[in-house]
Order: C-alpha cells, then structure tokens, then sequence
C-alpha cells in the first residue's frame, strides 16, 4: 500500500523533497500497514519499554510526533498510527466515529501483542482517545490530551458556538469539490488561524501535509471525522453515564489557545486531573513548541504508578 500511495504522491508532483522534510522518526523505526477492524492502519513504532500510543489530530498524520517519539523511545515502546482516511491509512467509506476507529487502535494493540499502554493524543486524536479510554479502561495506564475538546464532553455545547470552529459542520459532496486541487488553501486557514506564530508551522510541513491530504478520499476522510461529531457526543455521554475515567490524566492547552479550558473539559470526564499549558503556542504545538510539549509531556509518562 506504500508504495502504491507513494506513486500517487509522485504522480501528483509532491513526492520527494517536500515529503522528506518534516522532522524524521529516529533511526531504528519500524513503518508497517496493520490490518485492523476492516481498515488498514499505517504505524510507526520503535524503542523498548512500557507502551505508548501517540494519536495524531485533523491537519496533520503521525508525522507530527517524531520529536516526542525521539525522547520517549529512550525508554518506551512507542506506536504511532495515521488515524483510518489520513495520512497513509486506508481510506474507507465509513466508520469515523471515534467509538469505531478506537476499535482500530485496539486491532493495532493486538497485531503488536500489546495490553496496556500510556495515551497521547491531538485533537481528533483526543476523541480517538477518549473513546478507547472509556472502552478499555483496563489498557490505559495514563493520558494525556492536548488542545482539542471531546464531543458531549464538560462545555462541548458552550465550545460549538465558537466561530472559529464553522468548520464542523463544513463537509459533504458540494464541501469535497470546493477545496479538491485546493488542499493547500483549505489547510493554510487552520495551520495560520490556529497558530500563535504562523511561521513556525514550516514551509516545509504546510508541503509535506498538504501532500498527504490532496490523496484521493483524504478531503472526504477528513470531513467525515467531523460529521461523526454528533454521533461521537452520543457515545460520549452513554460511557459517562457509567462513571468517569479513573487513571491519571494530563490535559494540556496552548498558552494561546485552549489554554486551562483542556484541563475544563476533562474534568468533567476523570477523577484525575491535572492541568497543563504549552506556553508561546497556540493549537499546533509540536510545531509551535515541541520543547516545551516534551517537557510536559515526558515527566508525566515516566512517573512512577
């Protein structure tokens, strides 16, 4: 499937350079496709130790982790799957609530023989998650999540009337053929109006990212992880009603984004809360302050039980 995808980039005029010059997986990486849950998912995974699973967000794949991946391989297994429809996953018709593609990220714990893990997630990575936290507590050691709310979750209602946030509701067939040869528009607004420093989203990455989007059914895929919202708050609300989620949480906003409202929305989801802000950053931080995400982010993981 790789290399398949790989023809299409070249094909597309956007292979090689541009996708070469996002930070790199250290060396000693793994690249496989899992089959799980009817999907192919694509997965790095490198380092030794206790599980970690890295869950990536809309804008971006699971190239976004490799400097956190860098430091937690020092002592972890870590795992870092493309979401099903992004990145270099398989692009299926359906199945994007979150409650689904938890089933995704259960298939690829299983393909690897792995039980418990530690969660770190982004955005849409955030519900992911979530939803796989509340199905499969047992497996959750600790989770973290950054700067993104979870549907039906603390002030989910308040949030949706932000209107910076018109792109949930922003999708279907008419929504697909005004951004297709335009992905790199459509993107350039969140990676600049979600940013604290626009600039410090590289060149480089808006190429590489605007890439992976432009595959066909990539557009469709990411609309279709925002139309399952509703369906997700669904969900959301039927796994509290049996109780918040008992294992340590960090959630983590940027200093010019969602700030402490992470740390809000969780505490009305988990009996263990503790807050966390990545400052000099708005949403996308590994861009915008991957030192100071790190920073967070490490400490907490290696703490002892």
């Amino acid at each position: 499937m790789v290399l398949r995808l790989l023809l299409v980039l070249v094909g597309l005029g956007i292979a090689g350079s541009s996708i070469a010059q996002v930070p790199p997986f250290p060396a000693g990486f793994f690249v496989r496709d899992i089959p799980s849950n009817g999907v192919t998912i694509h997965v790095r995974t490198g380092g030794h130790g206790p599980a970690v699973v890295l869950l990536h967000g809309y804008g971006e794949t699971g190239d976004m982790w490799a400097p956190l991946a860098a430091d937690l391989a020092r002592d972890h297994l870590v795992i870092v799957p493309d979401l099903r429809g992004l990145g270099l996953s398989s692009r299926p018709a359906n199945g994007f609530d979150k409650k689904t593609q938890a089933g995704d990220v259960a298939g690829v714990l299983d393909a690897l023989n792995v039980g418990n893990v530690d969660l770190v997630t982004h955005d849409i990575g955030n519900m992911v998650g979530f939803a796989f936290a509340a199905l499969h507590p047992e497996r959750v050691r600790r989770f973290v999540l950054i700067d993104a709310p979870v549907p039906g979750v603390g002030p989910w209602e308040e949030i949706l009337k932000n209107p910076l946030l018109w792109h949930f509701r922003f999708g279907g067939p008419d929504m697909e053929r005004l951004v297709a040869g335009r992905e790199r528009i459509y993107l350039d607004r969140f990676w600049n109006e979600f940013s604290a420093t626009p600039a410090r989203f590289s060149e480089a990455s808006r190429q590489h990212y605007a890439a992976l989007y432009a595959l066909p059914g990539a557009m469709h895929s990411g609309f279709a992880q925002f139309a399952a919202f509703d369906q997700d708050a669904i969900d959301n609300r039927k796994f509290l009603a049996t109780g918040k989620l008992g294992m340590p949480v960090l959630a983590i906003g940027g200093g010019k984004s969602f700030g402490p409202t992470m740390a809000t929305v969780m505490r009305a989801a988990a009996t263990n809360v503790r807050e966390g802000i990545v400052p000099d950053s708005g949403h996308w931080i590994m861009e915008e302050n991957p030192t100071a995400t790190i920073a967070l982010v490490a400490p907490f993981l290696r703490e002892e039980q």
